[in-house]
């Protein structure tokens, strides 16, 4: 539904008022006749399957050999051999195998190779043992278009000598709200900023236009996105839309694609979000009409992972509008099939013009040949991949991220001259985020959303303790880690590392800039420490700026270092002296945001009222710079005992405006106010008992006859559509005491008569019991089986029978689990 706010704003498109340009490469006459005569032998099939995009988890070999398929992608849990992410090795034999396909002649099929792209946004992030950079929040901080140039070679160099062609990068987002969960993709709220680094990072990926080195071995296509207004959407919804007029988007939200054009990217990736109402997808006057007339794109315009579903009229399997409207390939990562057959069909019957598919096909074949994908041979005949070993994390390009660390730090706080630290001193490093290479990774990271990994999974990288440790050490000082703070010796002074725990797109949305509303575990420790008489250096890791007002009064110094990457010692290398007392590196970051001065404010839009932020856009001390400021004020302007969304249930209790209620095998409901609880003919009980914490967890038992139910009422109805499609789970931590032969289910409910379940007795029985699981099941199962999942009531439905006793201490939305059950032997309403 379009919001009412919207369907009076103005969506007309006035093409004129656009900035002109045009491609950077000159006309190429060979090259148009080289794809003339190769469009000559396609049949109808051939052009609508190199209109598609599919991805490896749903997709084979075999199949683009069969559909003639024009690009597979890795999104961000598709990995080889069904993982999640890949060796070198593997990406290298998956990527050959594709290829071969692609170029089967048998039967009379024509070669054209397949594009194989995957999303490598701060680095090569679904390799094991690649260089992974500073999240572009952390970038914006350097002011440093030169670095950011260097950073897009590298990234080639890596997905280049793991078998790739193709990234979906650079993000050109200008967010201009930080609720948005994907504001850290941003360099920065300031346009000029990021039209300065658009041009910078898409000549590092592809080469300069103009020279040998464009799309060379040593490079690969870039990708531009989301055009346009991704990061302007009404309160920072993901997906969701920008209420401007044209003149904001066009200066605001565009200014990145000029300059990205110019510099010869060959790929637009077109935005899920709307403008006035409008979705993006199904926007002509803004694809085909701004984006390739006006401004005079000539390469692929790429929706985004099934966006054309969104579009009026459309599903994910067949939207004729949004190839009308100037998308040129769709990414149909597991609706491909459905949108062949279907586009197939549109075009034999004139829906879709053949002048509108040769068209997105010219130019598919455009891109291909510029990168000289006809002669270059499978992926594995690169030079680079022979020596991968050599390239990939290799010591020069972690450098180069260790350096991005170094000059993406910003110091907020610096009271005492706390810092620099003296390293022949004893050092408490502490924090959960302290030796977690994960968590100071952030998301799009091996995973999509970051999370499930240990310090492990990251050869040749290195945790921010590891280089504290390595340097203090080295200095003659000591080192100790204690993640809670909890120390041997008393230190001379404590570097708390702590923050945002990883996130992608709609998982990291917030309602306010609070940071973590309801949990206060790092402000005590802050205090703690400080309280004992350590003097303590807090060091931040995010992908925005948060309200944390308290957090930095609690501390001498703060720090915030963004995502930094694999190399944490960049941030070793700012904090510490020199063994011989010299300041080798001084603070060089400052702020690409402006910092909340309440968890309502958004910086942004405060401004525009005059409002004044707590730090404001380009703030950032250095050493020179004598710190006195006054603490600040400890207003949150917020409710701070709200949870984060996302969580139904969580240390036992329901999440806030959440309740606990219990349906007996009668129909008769209770509200569990207190423990110990039942229903009123017995059949459903639940007691409190100590898991982690004291009364952290519930004990439901079930007896008598018939089935019982318990459930998670929500304040109101909730929308996760979002999250459906977007593969999230819904995880249950539970423990399982015993299973009743009547099986078990899990629901949910959308409203009177609406709902659906999944019998989930016969898996859970194959699990471990009296043994903690994180136990999820995919949303899709619900919505797949008649559920509304944009007006959940209940999104928590447990059916148990007698004999059935569970244990639960939490109930969330996510994307990882210990075990993930299948959506089999579906029914409706629970």
């Amino acid at each position: 539904m379009v919001p009412a706010a919207t369907l009076a704003a103005d969506t007309t498109v006035h093409p004129g008022i656009w900035p002109r340009g045009h491609s950077p490469l000159p006309p190429d006459p060979a090259l148009e006749a080289r794809i003339d005569a190769l469009m000559a032998k396609m049949s109808v099939e051939d052009k609508v399957g190199q209109m598609i995009q599919a991805d490896i988890k749903y997709v084979t070999p075999e199949d683009v050999r069969k559909y003639r398929l024009g690009s597979v992608l890795a999104g961000g849990n598709s990995g080889p051999d069904g993982g999640q992410y890949g060796t070198a090795a593997q990406w290298q034999k998956l990527c050959d195998a594709f290829y071969q396909a692609s170029m089967d002649t048998t039967g009379g099929r024509l070669a054209i190779p397949v594009l194989f792209g995957i999303d490598a946004v701060h680095g090569h992030n679904n390799l094991v043992g690649s260089t992974l950079f500073p999240q572009n929040v952390g970038l914006g901080a350097t002011r440093d278009p030169k670095l950011i140039h260097e950073i897009g070679k590298v990234t080639a160099l890596e997905l280049r000598a793991s078998g790739f062609n193709w990234t979906f990068a650079p993000t050109l987002t200008v967010p201009q709200d930080e609720r948005w969960g994907r504001a850290y993709e941003g360099y920065s709220q300031n346009p000029p900023l990021v039209a300065r680094y658009a041009s910078a990072i898409v000549a590092g990926l592809e080469g300069r236009p103009g020279t040998p080195q464009f799309l060379d071995a040593n490079h690969v296509i870039a990708t531009a996105k989301h055009f346009v207004g991704d990061g302007g959407t009404h309160n920072g919804k993901d997906q969701g839309d920008a209420q401007v007029p044209e003149t904001v988007l066009r200066d605001v939200h565009a200014v990145g694609y000029p300059p990205a054009i110019a510099a010869g990217v060959q790929v637009v990736m077109v935005s899920f979000s709307s403008w006035n109402g409008v979705k993006m997808a199904g926007n002509k006057g803004l694809i085909t009409d701004v984006l390739k007339g006006r401004m005079g794109f000539d390469g692929i315009v790429l929706g985004d992972w099934n966006a054309h579903g969104q579009v009026p009229g459309c599903n994910n399997e067949d939207c004729p509008a949004a190839y009308n409207a100037g998308l040129d390939m769709f990414e149909a990562p597991d609706s491909w099939k459905g949108v062949y057959v279907n586009t197939l069909a549109e075009v034999k019957k004139g829906v879709i013009p053949m002048s509108r598919v040769d068209d997105a096909v010219r130019r598919i074949l455009r891109v291909k040949l510029r990168l000289g994908m006809f002669e270059a041979g499978p992926p594995s005949a690169n030079p680079l991949v022979a020596r991968s070993a050599q390239v990939i994390g290799s010591p020069m390009h972690r450098a180069l991220a260790r350096r991005a660390v170094r000059e993406s730090l910003v110091l907020l706080k610096n009271h005492g001259g706390v810092l620099p630290i003296d390293p022949r001193k004893h050092v408490l490093v502490t924090g959960d985020g302290a030796d977690d290479i994960s968590k100071q990774n952030g998301g799009w990271t091996l995973t999509w959303q970051g999370t499930g990994l240990t310090n492990a999974d990251f050869p040749g990288a290195t945790s921010i303790w590891q280089g504290i440790r390595q340097q203090v050490q080295a200095a003659g000082g000591s080192a100790e880690l204690a993640a809670d703070g909890r120390y041997k010796h008393k230190p001379d002074v404590a570097i708390v590392v702590f923050g945002e725990d990883p996130y992608a797109e709609f998982q990291g949305d917030l309602p306010n800039l609070a940071y973590r509303p309801g949990d206060d575990h790092d402000l005590e420790l802050l205090r703690r420490l400080r309280g004992e008489g350590v003097p303590v250096v807090g060091v931040f890791l995010t992908g925005r700026p948060l309200w944390m007002n308290r957090e930095i009064n609690a501390a001498d110094a703060f720090v915030v270092a963004w995502l930094p990457g694999t190399e944490g010692e960049g941030v070793a290398d700012v904090l510490l002296r020199t063994a011989d007392g010299r300041i080798a590196h001084d603070f060089h970051g400052k702020l690409a945001y402006a910092w909340p001065r309440t968890a309502a404010q958004i910086p942004v839009a405060a401004a525009a009222r005059g409002e004044a932020p707590q730090y404001p856009y380009g703030f950032g001390l250095t050493y020179a710079d004598r710190d006195t400021s006054a603490p600040l004020p400890e207003i949150a302007g917020v409710d701070l005992s709200h949870a984060r969304a996302g969580i139904y249930f969580s240390h036992g209790k329901p999440a806030q405006g959440f309740t606990l209620r219990l349906t007996g095998a009668d129909g008769a409901t209770a509200d569990v106010t207190g423990t110990p609880a039942a229903t009123g003919d017995g059949s459903l009980r639940v007691g409190a008992f100590d898991y982690k914490a004291q009364e952290d967890a519930r004990a439901l038992a079930w007896s008598g006859d018939g089935g019982a139910r318990a459930a998670l009422v929500a304040p109101a109805p909730l929308d996760v559509e979002r999250e459906t499609n977007g593969d999230v789970l819904l995880v249950t931590t539970l423990r399982i005491e015993s299973l009743s032969p009547q099986g078990a289910a899990i629901g949910v409910t959308c409203g009177d008569g609406c709902g659906a379940q999944v019998p989930v007795g016969d898996q859970l029985a194959t699990l471990p019991h009296g043994q903690w699981l994180r136990v999820g099941i995919p949303l899709k199962c619900f919505g797949e089986a008649g559920a509304d999942m944009t007006r959940l009531d209940r999104p928590f439905v447990w059916t148990g029978y007698p004999g059935g006793r569970i244990d639960l201490t939490e109930v969330s939305l996510g994307t990882v689990a210990d075990q993930t059950l299948a959506c089999h032997g579906q029914s409706a309403k629970p």
